[in-house]
């Protein structure tokens, strides 16, 4: 049994399909497929069930995925105290945040940090989803939560101020009514967040018109006139085109939280980065 195919196996447990699992793992899905018959083999057994929807684990399928996850984190957490004990200000870091903060907030203290240190090169990762910290899918983190894994150092990085905005021919919205009035607002994954039951009660008679899980996308909507959106001020505020829009109430304000896994702390590319980050964005 090789190693490598348990990381093949994992992948397709995880991603459903070879093909997923392929651009997971940087291969061809044919590769992928062989590697799988080879670890099915050396066991004894099928591993997953082909369906027209996907791969599923076997019965020993799920037997082997959690060895096979304990013998990942016992080489990533070799891999990590490794890399952390590195000096040098060379290699790569993977950051993770959501599209709009990193756009508006990191790129330009990224920039500043490439030009003091140019032989660390910096993989930005835009997504709504969460990358793992310990698995090395992403070496820090940006998030509007806390981090509840035990192994992740992390600290509130800045509170953000959030605005109504509206293009300049957009309908006047009233504060109680909101009727003729359009609104933009996060997709039905996260109608729990705070400012879209905030929007909806102070504008109870306004129409959902367009949602969106990404802010820079509910941003450009709003700028051409599809309705009203809660923006995070330094996005709204950096438009030419949008106005805020002052409904007697401020919109709910969001933490950014910034965590690291603990095997990563001495690494010194990312403790540069860190003090960067803190200095020119920390509250």
């Amino acid at each position: 049994m090789e190693w490598s195919d348990l990381r093949v196996f994992l992948a397709i447990a995880r991603e459903g399909t070879l093909g997923a699992a392929a651009r997971k793992l940087g291969q061809t899905q044919p590769t992928m497929g062989r590697r799988l018959q080879a670890l099915e083999h050396a066991v004894g057994h099928r591993l997953f069930q082909r369906t027209r929807s996907g791969f599923v684990l076997t019965d020993e399928g799920a037997a082997v995925l959690p060895h096979a996850e304990r013998m990942e984190e016992e080489a990533l957490a070799l891999q990590r105290q490794l890399t952390g004990q590195e000096k040098q200000l060379d290699g790569m870091l993977r950051i993770t945040a959501s599209d709009w903060f990193a756009e508006y907030l990191l790129a330009p203290v990224l920039a500043e940090f490439s030009q003091r240190h140019p032989r660390v090169v910096i993989e930005l990762l835009t997504d709504s989803r969460f990358f793992s910290l310990s698995r090395r899918e992403a070496d820090l983190a940006f998030r509007i939560q806390p981090f509840d894994e035990p192994d992740i150092v992390s600290r509130k990085l800045l509170r953000m101020p959030y605005g109504v905005y509206a293009a300049a021919s957009h309908p006047v919205a009233h504060a109680g009514d909101g009727a003729g009035v359009g609104l933009i607002t996060m997709d039905t994954a996260f109608s729990d967040m705070p400012d879209v039951a905030w929007l909806q009660r102070m504008l109870p008679n306004a129409s959902v018109f367009f949602r969106s899980n990404a802010r820079a996308v509910q941003a450009r909507m709003c700028l051409r006139g599809a309705g009203l959106a809660v923006l995070p001020c330094p996005l709204g505020d950096a438009l030419d085109g949008l106005r805020r829009i002052d409904l007697g109430e401020e919109p709910p304000t969001r933490d950014t939280w910034i965590g690291y896994h603990r095997d990563m702390r001495r690494l010194a590319r990312l403790r540069a980065l860190l003090d960067i980050v803190i200095a020119r964005l920390a509250d």
